[in-house]
């Protein structure tokens, strides 16, 4: 049966397709004969207590010089025969709640929102890890400075970042006695008024941040290692880190097995989990990417394992 896919997305003319997952959700949505229709930036509201977008059919292709076209823009209610892919990145902030609450009403209306926007709502990509807290390695959470501070000077060295970041914006690692400590917690904190992360370091990541994926709770066979350069010792592909694709070791599986059937069960169907060595430190659910660069290391294709759960199982929870 033909779809209408809506993407909800970042702006589609500033993506690097060779690395989007969206992208590669598109193409395959497009090669299976599924109408696509791009939701413009901000496109999303209500009418009448109807769930609205300003939509423009989309066309795309594998051509990094002209990878999109957009028809005539049109405004309707979302509704029955509507898959929505909400793939829009972080941060989590109010104009993002705002829009899953919009999802919500559209889903009561008939639509399937890819991931459940409630679901979105209640995992944050950094404490929904700590629901799972026999997989992760010892975290705090606190707006209090000194909390944080004991920790790192208890723990010796610890990694520490906001939860609302993404691409490994402003996380910082600290060791006890580090001369700043007190300013970088200042600065994430913002004075006491937000809540930050800190988690012992783990010097497993030299050998890369791996990204498991999940589809209906179930693990790809394959994770890419996200694996630090030069100097820097953050593994995200936003901060140069260099991408090396290798086959789930057993804690790998035996982390998703803990993780997949709760997200499962909360409709969140494509996401990915951050493990550095045995430690699973995040549960991505918003935008999870490393789909392009697995399936070119490996011929494999998981937009289309996704698209064959969506169209096999409408609601697997």
């Amino acid at each position: 049966m033909s779809l209408n896919v809506v993407v909800v997305m970042d702006p589609i003319e500033s993506i690097r397709i060779a690395k989007d997952s969206t992208f590669a959700m598109l193409l395959e949505a497009q090669r299976r004969g599924h109408a696509l229709h791009y939701v413009l930036p901000g496109g999303l509201g209500m009418d009448h207590g109807r769930a609205q977008a300003r939509l423009a059919p989309l066309r795309v292709r594998e051509d990094p010089v002209g990878w999109f076209e957009l028809g005539s823009t049109s405004q309707r209610a979302l509704g029955a025969g509507d898959l929505v892919l909400m793939r829009k990145d972080p941060p989590v902030d109010a104009d993002y709640i705002h829009d899953t609450l919009i999802l919500g009403a559209a889903q009561r209306q008939g639509a399937r929102v890819v991931n459940d926007p409630q679901g979105l709502r209640d995992m944050n990509e950094k404490l929904a890890a700590l629901e799972f807290p026999q997989c992760c390695p010892p975290t705090v959470v606190a707006r209090d400075a000194a909390t944080l501070k004991a920790f790192v000077q208890s723990h010796g060295e610890a990694v520490l970042k906001p939860l609302d970041g993404m691409g490994g914006r402003s996380i910082f690692r600290a060791r006890a006695g580090e001369p700043n400590l007190n300013v970088i917690l200042e600065t994430l904190t913002a004075g006491g008024r937000h809540l930050a992360m800190a988690q012992r370091y783990l010097p497993e990541i030299v050998d890369g941040d791996k990204r498991i994926l999940l589809i209906d709770g179930e693990p790809v066979d394959y994770c890419l290692a996200r694996i630090p350069q030069g100097d820097e010792f953050r593994g995200n592909l936003a901060a140069g880190g260099r991408g090396e694709g290798r086959p789930l070791t057993d804690r790998d599986r035996w982390i998703a097995a803990q993780v997949g059937p709760e997200v499962k069960r909360r409709g969140m169907r494509f996401v990915g989990l951050d493990v550095i060595g045995d430690w699973l430190t995040e549960v991505n659910v918003t935008s999870p990417t490393c789909i392009r660069e697995l399936d070119a290391q490996f011929g494999i294709n998981i937009a289309g394992l996704l698209f064959d759960a969506l169209e096999r199982d409408p609601d697997p929870a």
